[in-house]
């Protein structure tokens, strides 16, 4: 541990830090999926696939928002999407289909520490479970890292949210305690989960990321071999 003058403790040195890079990619193609920052473009696909009535009421528990029941009602939620900076939002896109099938956000953004949250996480049932749902996190992940530079990364959830809890955990997320009473949302508290990556542990994580979504990991079924968790980097 390095100490100050005074025999403090203080943190290891940071002398060549540099502040990371505000998003900006409107384009990140991957094998199964290309992230696509949102836009008109979208509507259709989002609406019909991600945040209209025909989604499945579970995923909204969780979440801020409740799933729109009108394409009027849902243009205005996608207007913000497309004019924030921060959040600033990612539809998923299906490179077979060419659909959108999901959408996420790079959000809290503060590049003077380089920290970054990925957040705003709805999945159409259609990508839930897929190797391309894991692809599109991989994605998102390596851009923050490798072109942005950030040095932590972030993910939060509803503590009792089970199902992102265990998604971040195989993301490769770690979990660094519970902020309790962080928040009111649809009338009822919200005690706040806190996991992260950071910039060293990354390296292993890429590698364990391309080793799952390898064609080596995967029977002539599409079923994995070896789980994510346990995957060797």
């Amino acid at each position: 541990m390095r100490t100050n003058s005074l025999g403090q403790e203080i943190g290891e040195a940071a002398e060549d830090y540099q502040a990371a890079l505000f998003p900006t990619s409107h384009v990140i193609r991957g094998r199964f999926c290309t992230l696509e920052k949102v836009s008109e473009k979208h509507f259709d696909d989002l609406y019909r696939n991600v945040y209209g009535p025909g989604s499945d009421d579970k995923q909204w528990t969780y979440l801020p928002i409740e799933k729109f029941a009108s394409e009027p009602d849902f243009a205005g939620h996608l207007a913000k999407l497309i004019n924030a900076e921060d959040p600033y939002s990612f539809a998923i896109v299906d490179n077979e289909s060419g659909e959108a099938v999901g959408c996420f956000a790079l959000m809290r953004i503060n590049t003077e520490h380089s920290s970054i949250e990925v957040g705003h996480v709805v999945y159409s049932e259609r990508l839930k479970r897929t190797r391309t749902a894991t692809e599109a996190q991989f994605l998102l992940a390596r851009y923050v890292f490798e072109e942005l530079r950030y040095r932590r990364y972030e993910w939060k959830c509803d503590s009792l949210n089970a199902s992102s809890k265990k998604a971040a955990l195989r993301l490769g997320f770690r979990y660094e305690g519970t902020f309790r009473q962080a928040l009111v949302y649809k009338k009822r508290n919200r005690d706040t989960s806190w996991f992260s990556i950071i910039d060293k542990e990354w390296p292993d994580l890429k590698n364990r990321f391309e080793n799952w979504l390898s064609d080596r990991n995967f029977d002539e079924h599409g079923n994995q071999i070896s789980p994510l968790r346990k995957i060797d980097t």
